[in-house]
């Protein structure tokens, strides 16, 4: 019920954490004292006062500020006061709605004591006030962007912590590693890098009860409200491990500005373009070093540990890394055993040649042992490179991309991966309309989507990197010089295993078998043919044959 003359006024105090930083001119405790001096003075009721400490005026859901329209629902005071328009918010629409609107037409007297503004009285002047008040909101934005803007180009961390680090107590701008969580990023990306799956990893650590991250800030670190605590969860999930896996922090580096709110009012993010992001290098510890990151990297979403630890299973050491190059499929293993014989024959081929797919790929199919042969000896002929022929050869390719040809290619490769993508989506699209009408389960449909995400994922990185100006001849120059550093690692290879691999391949691309005199398939088992594999090495890609003698990217089986 209301009550009628009686002032029962309820008192809202508020102040964001920038204003705390400015002075003790808007403190809560200043506040409180002229309001209570205010209702002293004019014999007014004070029933309850409502805090929002450390709340930001740009919107109105604030915890005290919500708890008092309730109760100002149920009628528990006829009156509102705030020290100045400024304390009840700074947007300016919504402050001028509940200031003008909301409260007189719930009976409400709103004052504040600084500026005159009251509900009893004409406020002419009031717009004016409204948007003065806006204007100070958005500037207090730009300044704050500024000086993050700021902190971040020259390195400094403005953000919350990733795992495995904290703030350095000498530095609260630097990271540091942190002692109890260091160790588990380092084990993650040494399983990663070993060939477990994202999903192994997470489930290793949930049974050996290694806290997640969320967690770990909520007991150990961070200052959570009951509600953020709650939707910590106790187990690891192959998302988190995923995350860490993909951050570049760990290496030493500061990334940040990957995001930004869409306005000064609106919580909610958008992504920000890479080439917009602030990167620094080398600004703090690395937890681990460049060659177990991409390593970790290049067996990210593979999961092979799992089929390998099956005798029956082929060991293929080229998953992920094979290509038909006519659709941009993996090439997958097949073959039989015949007395007792594997290595024999068996094949890698690509699985888009099924009969009811319109361009399939065929004779995309090479002898396993023969593509070891040829991967080893062109990776050698290249370990073999004295330091002279090395840098013939970076001056060769720089005077390749900065040509026609190397334009060319660049645009054969963009178009090839939209294209690809492009053909990933229409897939995914049709897999879910099976999965709706009863033709594929769930299960299926999760691991085929998977996989295919994981291709897309690659094939943007393409597109990402394509879409990046022309590289000039200092980093090209800069990219042979690390390969060959690595390169200095090794001096020959008998055998081929998957860590050489990776260390010094990103992919291969196996073409279709090409038979002489217009033959579509072999007519007998001696049939001469000739099949394109490329192998684009890591950092400086395809040396090409035309360019350089020493190596050869085709050959004949």
């Amino acid at each position: 019920m209301r009550t009628g003359n009686l002032k029962l006024v309820f008192a809202y105090l508020r102040l964001s954490n920038e204003e705390a930083r400015s002075g003790e001119s808007s403190s809560i405790a200043n506040q409180r004292q002229m309001i209570q001096d205010y209702c002293h003075r004019h014999s007014i009721t004070l029933v309850q006062e409502f805090v929002d400490d450390g709340y930001s005026g740009g919107n109105f859901d604030r915890p005290a500020f919500q708890a008092m329209l309730r109760q100002l629902h149920d009628g528990k005071a006829n009156m509102v006061i705030t020290k100045d328009l400024s304390r009840l918010g700074r947007d300016m629409r919504e402050s001028s709605y509940y200031a003008e609107q909301f409260f007189p037409e719930h009976g409400i007297r709103y004052l504040t004591i600084a500026d005159n503004f009251d509900t009893a009285h004409e406020n002419v002047m009031a717009p004016f006030q409204f948007a003065m008040n806006e204007v100070y909101l958005r500037d207090g934005s730009r300044k704050v962007k500024d000086v993050l803007r700021s902190k971040r180009e020259n390195g400094q961390y403005c953000a919350c912590p990733p795992y495995g680090y904290r703030k350095d107590p000498a530095d609260k701008n630097r990271l540091a590693p942190d002692e109890q969580t260091a160790p588990v990023v380092r084990r993650i990306f040494e399983r990663a890098a070993a060939g477990d799956s994202s999903r192994k990893i997470a489930l290793d650590l949930n049974t050996d009860g290694i806290i997640p991250p969320l967690k770990y800030r909520v007991l150990f670190r961070d200052d959570f409200s009951p509600e953020g605590a709650a939707r910590a969860s106790d187990l690891w999930n192959y998302t988190t491990v995923k995350r860490i896996l993909k951050n570049p922090v760990y290496l030493g580096h500061t990334m940040l500005g990957k995001s930004r709110k869409v306005s000064v009012k609106s919580k909610k993010k958008v992504a920000v373009p890479q080439s917009e992001w602030s990167v620094t290098h080398d600004t703090h510890l690395p937890l681990i070093d460049s060659l177990l990151y991409e390593k970790a990297q290049r067996n990210l979403g593979h999961g092979r540990r799992s089929t390998l630890s099956h005798d029956a299973i082929r060991k293929s050491i080229f998953s992920g890394i094979v290509r038909c190059a006519r659709c941009g499929h993996s090439l997958c293993s097949c073959g039989t055993v015949y007395k007792g014989e594997r290595e024999k024959y068996w094949y890698l081929s690509c699985t888009h040649q099924r009969g009811d797919i319109a361009k399939r790929c065929d004779g995309v199919r090479i002898k396993y042992a023969d593509l070891m042969e040829v991967v080893r000896q062109d990776l050698n002929t290249l370990l073999a490179l004295t330091d002279a022929q090395a840098e013939a050869l970076a001056r060769i390719a720089v005077e390749k991309e900065q040509g026609a040809s190397g334009h060319a290619a660049r645009k054969a490769r963009l178009h090839q991966a939209q294209t690809r993508l492009l053909t990933i989506d229409k897939i995914i699209a049709k897999l879910y309309t099976d999965n709706a009408e009863g033709r594929l389960d769930d299960d299926r449909l999760a691991r085929m989507v998977e996989a295919l995400e994981q291709e897309s994922a690659s094939h943007q990185a393409v597109l990402t990197e394509l879409s990046q100006t022309l590289p000039n001849r200092e980093d090209t120059e800069a990219r042979f010089h690390r390969f060959f550093m690595l390169a200095k690692q090794c001096s020959h290879i008998d055998v081929l295993d998957r860590e050489t691999l990776l260390t010094f391949i990103d992919r291969i691309e196996v073409g279709p078998k090409q038979f002489e005199g217009g033959l579509r398939k072999a007519t007998h088992r001696n049939t001469p043919y000739r099949q394109d594999i490329r192998i684009f090495y890591r950092f400086i890609g395809e040396i090409h044959a035309e360019n350089e003698p020493l190596l050869k990217q085709s050959c004949d089986l």
